[in-house]
């Protein structure tokens, strides 16, 4: 097996950014793995210099098989950032992994996704390997499949990429034309699909509600871990899309997590869970946070 190559995509973290590389670096595949980073341009003059300092700092990274640096000469904005650069890895590798800047990993993250990949590559009804779980509250299986598509810490083919959206108004029509607003947003749990309405208004830039949107819309399904493999590490304020929230944190696995075959169907244990999940943080009070916070983790 061939390592996918690491997607990583940069802004003016530098904390973060060095946080994810160094967990990235104690998964055993990373010597075997390449590292293709994208390091948005300065959108403000104040930026400026953490962007460099970010810049700085990775000409240093090693751990891995190659690290190649791909640094933008204008400020894309994270949903345009990770759309090209996904794009262009796909046409030339046919697979990657994909992270952001404010993401931990287990130790055990890249065996997974790489496992994931291997297992279900000519599987048409899966779309990508997902490394971060909601912290539900019931045991689910070791793997397991929804439908749809996410965004913390994921992998993918070039077949399931080609498959991915960028217009907006194209998804909500067919979502309302299908009648499918309800089962996108989890039963009514969650309001994905407002959101998709303010990304069409320019309210957000979300790449995320499109990428769900594209895969929930041809019935393709992802592959969960029970136990989370990946750690939200962006909730401190210090995103340009996220503010303070903590009320997501997950405990890492500290486990191999066994990719075996089973039936490529949704579960629907799981579904039922997330939908909880979803259902809980819309209730009032200090649960409103969390429901904040997923809304601006998707919309970054």
């Amino acid at each position: 097996m061939t390592p996918a190559p690491i997607l990583l995509f940069t802004y003016n973290r530098l904390k973060h950014t060095t946080n994810t590389i160094e967990a990235l670096t104690k998964n055993k595949l990373a010597h075997n793995s390449e590292l293709i980073i994208f390091s948005d341009a300065a959108k403000t003059d104040t930026d400026e210099e953490k962007v460099n300092n970010v810049r700085q700092y990775l000409k240093t990274v090693s751990g891995f098989k190659q690290v190649s640096v791909i640094e933008r000469d204008r400020n894309f904005g994270l949903g345009n950032n990770i759309i090209a650069g996904v794009s262009h890895v796909m046409n030339t590798a046919g697979k990657a992994i994909v992270l952001e800047d404010d993401l931990i990993v287990s130790p055990y993250f890249l065996e997974f996704m790489n496992d994931g990949l291997e297992m279900y590559e000519k599987n048409t009804d899966v779309i990508s390997i997902h490394g971060y779980t909601y912290p539900v509250k019931t045991d689910l299986p070791e793997t397991f499949f929804i439908k749809g598509a996410d965004c913390l810490g994921w992998a993918t083919w070039a077949r399931g990429w080609k498959l991915f959206e960028k217009d907006g108004t194209v998804l909500l029509n067919e979502l309302i034309n299908r009648n499918k607003t309800k089962e996108f947003d989890f039963n009514g749990a969650f309001p994905f699909t407002q959101m998709l309405r303010d990304q069409i208004i320019g309210k957000n830039n979300s790449w995320a509600v499109r990428w769900y949107a594209s895969a929930f819309l041809k019935n393709m399904l992802t592959l969960y871990p029970a136990k989370s493999l990946v750690y939200h590490a962006g909730g401190d304020g210090s995103g340009t899309n996220t503010g303070f929230n903590s009320m997501l944190d997950v405990e890492l696995s500290m486990k191999k997590i066994q990719v075996l075959p089973q039936p490529v169907v949704q579960n629907e244990q799981a579904y039922s869970e997330f939908e909880k999940f979803h259902r809980y943080t819309s209730s009032p009070g200090i649960i409103y946070r969390i429901k904040r916070k997923l809304q601006t983790i998707i919309k970054r």
